[in-house]
């Protein structure tokens, strides 16, 4: 009899041992003595609900189960998107769209999360609002022109604002995008047809311009052409003439046939035969 209880307690010994070895796992797993913090991210630690002044950095970290319990917030860059209307110094609609780029603080992920909230809640619950503000305040200090061409001046007030309000909650912001502007049609119309008058007078200048250059070019041309004759007419004497006249000759003399006989036409100045006879 004993023989069989013996046997079958060594019978019952692994599955005593294997599911004492489960439950001891389990309770592993469900009260985790350690705490994984990936990269990018750091762990607030609490106590009874009550946030600590230690910060786990990443990596891996002992802690009492139950008691303890351990926070991961993300402390990479993030972007969102806002959109917010507001009004331009001259009191035109303005539907801003900014894109902004931020993160949590690591050395102060516990007093973000105690103040304020996890991720979500910074976006929703003091980031949203502030864009707002600034970008009303930003934009009632110019005119809708303005804004337009002076779009880098505004992109760097609303920045350092932003910067400002955010840095006192712990978050800080790395740059602003003002990505789009959108006014109200009947200013987009005005903005079109002012910048289409523009290009029109532009346009205008240039032809008028071109007119003027290419009419004083004609007249430089005539005053040139005018000066080359009278200088021509200066330096061309008869003699220079009569010479020039006998440098070229071939020795034939031109003919012009007059009936059945041939004439020579010579013409010869009176004075030079003259001349050539006083000398003989």
């Amino acid at each position: 009899m004993k023989t069989i209880r013996r046997d079958a307690l060594s019978q019952l010994r692994p599955s005593l041992y294997l599911g004492g070895g489960i439950a001891i796992l389990f309770a592993f797993i469900l009260f985790r003595p350690f705490a994984i913090i990936n990269a990018g991210e750091r762990g607030v630690v609490m106590q009874f609900g009550k946030v600590q002044e230690r910060i786990l950095d990443e990596g891996i970290h002992p802690i009492i189960p139950i008691i303890t319990y351990v926070k991961t917030m993300n402390v990479r860059v993030a972007q969102n998107s806002f959109k917010a209307d507001a009004a331009s110094r001259d009191l035109q609609r303005v539907s801003t769209e900014i894109a902004i780029n931020w993160h949590i603080d690591p050395t102060k992920v516990n007093r973000v999360f105690q103040r304020v909230g996890d991720e979500q809640q910074i976006i929703r619950g003091i980031m949203t609002p502030a864009v707002s503000e600034v970008l009303k305040a930003a934009t009632s200090k110019k005119t809708a022109e303005e804004i337009i061409t002076r779009r880098n001046d505004l992109k760097q007030e609303i920045d350092e604002q932003m910067k400002t309000r955010m840095a006192a909650y712990g978050v800080i912001i790395d740059d602003v995008s003002l990505v789009d502007f959108a006014f109200s049609p009947e200013f987009s119309k005005a903005i079109e047809a002012k910048q289409i008058a523009e290009q029109e007078a532009k346009q205008a200048s240039f032809t008028a311009k071109k007119a003027t250059q290419e009419a004083q070019a004609e007249i430089n041309r005539a005053k040139g052409h005018a000066e080359a004759q009278r200088l021509q007419r200066q330096t061309l004497t008869p003699e220079l003439l009569q010479k020039q006249a006998i440098e070229k000759w071939d020795g034939r003399f031109p003919t012009v046939m007059g009936g059945n006989n041939t004439l020579p036409l010579i013409n010869i100045n009176p004075s030079s035969v003259s001349k050539k006879k006083g000398n003989n």
